[in-house]
């Protein structure tokens, strides 16, 4: 899966924009992941539903957190972060357009995505200062579940035993884009 961690607007409010080399900018935002949810198909089910081949598909809903960021500024333009949230949640269900299957919910999933990224302030000097980053992140699932009426349907389809949702712990990519707004000469 990919995540972005787009811009925290709350924080880019809260953050000074006027930042000397070594100052440390702590904030506290909203955080947004729109996972990737591109899967390969579902051939086992394919196959004891009598769907076409190659029809079934996953889908994975966004979802938004509470974010904590911490920038350290290495130049006045450049700083690095490092974005840390809340674990974010989500739904995973079945894709089978024109099926009796298509919506299915096949379970869930929490995970963290600490992201570091480097970022460009441009406007030094000026009271609101635009900013682009882009930086990785490394996405740990737990606590995923199988949903209880997917397992129903695998039973009565003759797909019987045990039914685990397994994810694994992957890198992305980040990309951001905000703005620092300078509210007074102290922040």
């Amino acid at each position: 899966m990919r995540y972005s961690a787009l811009a925290l607007i709350m924080a880019a409010v809260a953050a000074p924009a006027m930042a000397d080399t070594g100052d440390i900018r702590v904030a506290v935002g909203a955080a947004y992941v729109n996972p990737n949810d591109s899967s390969s198909h579902l051939t086992n089910v394919e196959n004891a539903a009598g769907l076409p081949a190659n029809s079934t598909e996953v889908a994975v809903n966004s979802n938004t957190q509470l974010g904590i960021t911490i920038n350290y500024d290495v130049t006045p333009n450049w700083s690095v972060e490092v974005l840390g949230a809340t674990p974010f949640s989500h739904d995973i269900t079945l894709k089978a357009a024109g099926t009796p299957v298509d919506g299915l919910k096949v379970g869930k999933t929490k995970h963290l995505p600490p992201t570091v990224s480097l970022q460009y302030r441009f406007m030094e000097g000026q009271k609101v200062r635009p900013y682009i980053g882009l930086g990785v992140n490394y996405t740990t699932f737990f606590d995923s579940k199988v949903n209880g009426e997917l397992a129903t349907t695998l039973d009565s389809l003759g797909l019987t035993g045990s039914k685990k949702l397994s994810l694994s712990d992957s890198w992305g990519l980040a990309a951001q884009a905000g703005f620092d707004w300078q509210i007074n000469d102290k922040v």
